[in-house]
C-alpha cells in the first residue's frame, strides 16, 4: 500500500501513542514521558517508556520499540498494512484502495487468510453434518463424547474428510491459489508431484478464533488412537500460536473472579459445556510468556487445571512462573482418579469440580505437597533432601516478605527453625547472584562489542564507526534541522555498515520527497526487530540531550575518519591480494 506522508499524519495524529499503548498498558507519567511495564516481555521493574515528543515507545529492557503503528502490529500480530488500516478505522481515517507493494511482489495478507478460514470453517460444518462423510465424527461427538448440538453448534465443531483433495477442490472453486492454502496452513504441498493436499484428514475440526471474532486457525484431533492425536495451525500472517488462546472469545466475558488454564480443547469443551464459561487452553505448546501477559489483561487469577500425568504438571510449572511474573495470583487444582478436567466432570460431576476450584492451592503449598509426596520428612536424610528443593523454589521467590512467611511455614511443617532454613534461602540467593552478574557482564560485553547482533552483523567488525553511525541517525530523526544537515554532508557510502547504509538511504529518500521525517514513512521497508533498533537510535539520543548541531558535526568528523580507515585497510588488503597473484604467476 503506498500511503501519502498526510495520510499517515492523519493516522497517527488521531491515534495519540499515548493513548494507544495505554488501551493496553497502564502508564505512569515520568517528566515529559510515561512509564510502564512493557507488554512484550516478563519484568518486575518497568522499562517500557512512551515518548510523547517523538511520538514513539521504546522498551530498554527487551529492545521492542517504534511508533503507534508498529506497537499494534506487536500487540495484535498484525502486518504493517493490517495494522494501519487498524488504526485508521479506529479513527475513521478513509485509505486508497490497496494497490500492489512498490517492489513488484504481491503478498498473501492477512485478511486474505481470514477470509478463506472462514470459507473453509463452513466446508468442514458442511462435512460434519454431511449424511456420507459426516456420520462417524457426529457419532464420536455425541456418543463418544457426550457433547449436545447445542455445545458444537456453539464452538462450532466440523469434520476434515478422509480425502487428499476435498477442501483444496473446495476452496479452488471459490477462487484461492495453492500458494494461499499453503501459507494459510490448510494445504501441503507434496515433494514428488509438487501438488497441493489437504493438511486436516479425516479429523474433527476445532477451529480457533478470536476475540474479535475472526477464524484465525483450526486444530484437528483424530478419532482413534493414530497419531499424532493433534494437528494444530502453524504460524500464518493471520495467526500466532504463541499469542492466542482457545475458548478466550468466550471466556473473555466471564472472566472477572478468575479464568481456568487448561491443555486440550476438549477440556476446555467439557467445561463449557458444564458451565465453566471462563476455561481456555493454549494451543498445542506449553504456555508462552506472551499468552501470560494475555492473561493479565483480562483477570487477576488463574486456575491450573492440567492433566495430572508427569508431563502435565511439568508444563503446570513452566505456567506458574509465567503466570506469577506478571501479576496473576495463580492456584492449581488436584484431580484424584481422572486424568483431566473432561474425565473428571464424567466421572463426579461439575459440582466436584467447583469444589476442586475451591479448594485450589497456591503454589507454594502445592510445592510443599509434591516434596512431602516424594520424600518420607519421618527420615532425617529424606528430610533434608526435602528441605532443599523446597529451599531452592523459595529462594527464586522475588519478595523478601513471600521469602520470609515461606519459611515460617516450612518450619512448621517440617519442624525445622525458621532462621535455619531462611539462612540455606540466603546461600542459595548468593549464589544464585553471583552466577547472574557473570551472566550479565557476559551480555554485556556481548552487546558492546556487537558480537551476535543479527540486526546489524557488521557492527562487531567496526564498533567505533557503527556506534557513530547510530548517534548520526538518531539525530537525523530527532529534528529536522539535523536531517538537513546530514543529507546535505553526507553520502550513502559514508556508512560502513550495511543496515546504517539502508536506514540511511530510507530517511533521506522521505526527507528528498516530502521534506521530513516520520517512522510511518519507513516502516513498510522494514522488519519489527529493525524498526525496534531504529527506534533504539532515536529514543538514545533523546534521552542524551545531543542535539546540537556541534555535536552532529563531531559525529560526521568522526564517521567520515572511520569510513577512510576502512577503506585504507580495503586498499592494503588489495595490494597484498595483487602480490600474491604476481607470486603464483
Amino acid at each position: 500500500m503506498n500511503l501519502s506522508p498526510e495520510i499517515i499524519d492523519e493516522i497517527k495524529f488521531r491515534n495519540n501513542i499515548e493513548t494507544v499503548v495505554s488501551s493496553y498498558v497502564t502508564l505512569k507519567r515520568a517528566g515529559s514521558n510515561f512509564n510502564g511495564s512493557c507488554p512484550f516481555h516478563s519484568e518486575k521493574t518497568p522499562s517500557f517508556t512512551v515518548f510523547p515528543s517523538t511520538q514513539s515507545f521504546y522498551c530498554f529492557g527487551c529492545g521492542a520499540g517504534g511508533d503507534a503503528i508498529t506497537f499494534v502490529m506487536r500487540m495484535e500480530n498484525l502486518d504493517y498494512i493490517s495494522a494501519v488500516r487498524l488504526l485508521a478505522e479506529r479513527s475513521g481515517v478513509k485509505l486508497p484502495e490497496e494497490q500492489i507493494r512498490s517492489d513488484g511482489k504481491n503478498e498473501i495478507s492477512r485478511q486474505r487468510i481470514l477470509n478463506m478460514n472462514k470459507d473453509a470453517l463452513d466446508f468442514f460444518k458442511k462435512s460434519l453434518f454431511d449424511d456420507k462423510t459426516g456420520e462417524i465424527a457426529r457419532s464420536y461427538l455425541l456418543e463418544k463424547r457426550k457433547l449436545s448440538m447445542e455445545i458444537i453448534n456453539h464452538f462450532q465443531l466440523g469434520f476434515a474428510p478422509n480425502s487428499f483433495g476435498a477442501l483444496h477442490d473446495y476452496l479452488k472453486k471459490l477462487g484461492y491459489s495453492d500458494e494461499e492454502m499453503i501459507v494459510g496452513f490448510l494445504c501441503g504441498k507434496s515433494s514428488k508431484t509438487g501438488n497441493a493436499f489437504d493438511y486436516f484428514r479425516n479429523r474433527i475440526i476445532f477451529p480457533i478464533i478470536d476475540v474479535t471474532g475472526n477464524v484465525v486457525a483450526f486444530g484437528g484431533r483424530v478419532m482413534d488412537d493414530s497419531t499424532p492425536k493433534y494437528l494444530n495451525t502453524s504460524d500464518t500472517p493471520a495467526f500466532k500460536k504463541s499469542k492466542n488462546l482457545f475458548a478466550l472469545n468466550f471466556a473473555k466475558n466471564n472472566c472477572e473472579k478468575m479464568l481456568i488454564l487448561c491443555e486440550g480443547y476438549m477440556d476446555v469443551i467439557s467445561l463449557h459445556a458444564s458451565g465453566f464459561e471462563n476455561a481456555v487452553a493454549t494451543l498445542g505448546t506449553a504456555i508462552t510468556s506472551e499468552q501470560a501477559r494475555i492473561f493479565s489483561r483480562y483477570t487477576k487469577k488463574v486456575v491450573i487445571s492440567y492433566d495430572s500425568d508427569e508431563a502435565g504438571q511439568r508444563a503446570a510449572d513452566k505456567a506458574f512462573k509465567l503466570l506469577q511474573e506478571v501479576g496473576i495470583d495463580v492456584r492449581i487444582i488436584k484431580m484424584d482418579n481422572a486424568k483431566d478436567p473432561d474425565e473428571y466432570i464424567k466421572k463426579n460431576g461439575a459440582n466436584k469440580f467447583a469444589s476442586l476450584l475451591e479448594a485450589s492451592k497456591p503454589r507454594f503449598e502445592f510445592e510443599c505437597d509434591r516434596a512431602f509426596a516424594k520424600y518420607n520428612i519421618n527420615n532425617i536424610e529424606e528430610k533434608v533432601k526435602a528441605s532443599r528443593e523446597l529451599c531452592y523454589f523459595i529462594a527464586n521467590c522475588p519478595s523478601d516478605v513471600e521469602r520470609e512467611l515461606y519459611c515460617r511455614k516450612l518450619s512448621t511443617l517440617i519442624d525445622i527453625p525458621a532462621n535455619s532454613i531462611l539462612s540455606d534461602v540466603n546461600t542459595i540467593i548468593k549464589k544464585n547472584s553471583s552466577k547472574n552478574k557473570k551472566t550479565e557482564v557476559s551480555e554485556l560485553y556481548r552487546q558492546s562489542s556487537g558480537i551476535g547482533d543479527r540486526i546489524n552483523p557488521e557492527s562487531s567488525y567496526n564498533i567505533k564507526a557503527s556506534k557513530t553511525e547510530e548517534a548520526i541517525l538518531g539525530l537525523m530523526m530527532l529534528k529536522s534541522e539535523l536531517l538537513k544537515i546530514c543529507v546535505e554532508k553526507l553520502q550513502f557510502d559514508d556508512f560502513v555498515t550495511a543496515f546504517s547504509k539502508k536506514v540511511f538511504e530510507k530517511i533521506s529518500n522521505a526527507y528528498r520527497e516530502y521534506g521530513k521525517f516520520d517512522l510511518g514513512l519507513i516502516e513498510g521497508d522494514f522488519s519489527l526487530d529493525e524498526i525496534s533498533r531504529i527506534t533504539k537510535m532515536l529514543s538514545e539520543r533523546g534521552r542524551l540531550n545531543c542535539n546540537d548541531e556541534q555535536v552532529l558535526n563531531e559525529y560526521i568528523r568522526v564517521l567520515l575518519s572511520e569510513k577512510q580507515k576502512s577503506t585504507d585497510s580495503d586498499t592494503f588488503e588489495s595490494i597484498l591480494d595483487a602480490i600474491k597473484k604476481r607470486k603464483n604467476n
